[in-house]
């Protein structure tokens, strides 16, 4: 069943980005996950908060393969320089509807 990583980023400084990007996409490819979304366009629809300047959106094949990039050590530098640089918030999502008959 897949899982989905919904993230929520603003930058505060943009110093980490250029080496982040790549870094990271190579993991999540590692990882079995690919991006479905990285923009800064989007909009609120319903409700206040989280106005993020970026949204990311990753498909993983498993809750697993989303916690094993998540702590793979070869991300450990990326995970600081996006959580020292930005303000972020992600949420793993599954893949299903709970609220089907």
């Amino acid at each position: 069943m897949p899982f989905y990583s919904v993230l929520a980023v603003t930058p505060v400084t943009e110093s980490w980005i250029a080496d982040y990007i790549p870094a990271a996409g190579a993991l999540v490819a590692k990882h079995g996950g690919r991006y479905l979304a990285r923009t800064a366009n989007h909009q609120t629809l319903e409700g206040d908060g989280q106005l993020a300047a970026l949204r990311v959106v990753i498909e993983w094949p498993s809750k697993e393969a989303a916690h094993a990039f998540m702590n793979d050590p070869d991300y450990e530098p990326q995970l600081q320089a996006r959580t020292d640089g930005s303000l972020s918030h992600h949420v793993l999502i599954e893949g299903k509807d709970d609220m089907a008959n």
